[in-house]
């Protein structure tokens, strides 16, 4: 009888210690793969934020660091369309061009994302990137002209910008 009754004590405290740490495990489970922090818009399972304030393009990757993340990469259609809304929902303008963190500084022609994740969308408007007949255009702004796709720019240029960051 007395072994009966530790082994239903042993089987109760560790219902309990279960019960207790479960719960709490899993919230924060969640809480890291879920959600994003403050301020941030998840689109795609990663997270976007659009910045209004103007900045040159390596002062907007710094910003971006600063936040944990990096001037945003797109890799798709659909993902390109919820970044445009998201800066038309803050700027109040479908038409602000931003940087993103496209560039070809490394070498000339050859497309890189400040996050080190693969090159393959593009959306270029017609006759870009021309790299302002060799005036040394590096960077990538969207929504450039009536057709709000992407221009290569001067770095240097002060604008607006959208970072990503993982959740």
């Amino acid at each position: 009888m007395k072994m009966l009754t530790v082994f239903v004590l042993l089987c109760a405290m560790m219902a309990l210690v279960t019960a207790q740490s479960g719960p709490e495990e899993q919230t924060d489970l969640v809480k890291r793969t879920c959600r994003c922090p403050w301020g941030w818009t998840r689109i795609r399972g990663r997270c976007f934020r659009y910045v209004p304030y103007c900045k040159r393009w390596a002062d907007a990757e710094k910003y971006c660091h600063y936040l944990g993340g990096n001037l945003a990469s797109i890799h798709n259609r659909c993902e390109y369309r919820a970044i445009q809304r998201l800066i038309a929902c803050t700027s109040r303008s479908w038409y602000t061009v931003a940087w993103i963190g496209g560039h070809d500084a490394v070498q000339e022609g050859t497309w890189l994302w400040t996050d080190g994740t693969r090159f393959s969308y593009r959306y270029w408007c017609r006759g870009e990137p021309n790299n302002g007949a060799c005036r040394g255009q590096h960077c990538i702004q969207m929504n450039y002209s009536g057709c709000r796709c992407w221009d290569d720019d001067n770095c240097q240029k002060k604008k607006p910008f959208v970072c990503v960051r993982r959740r």
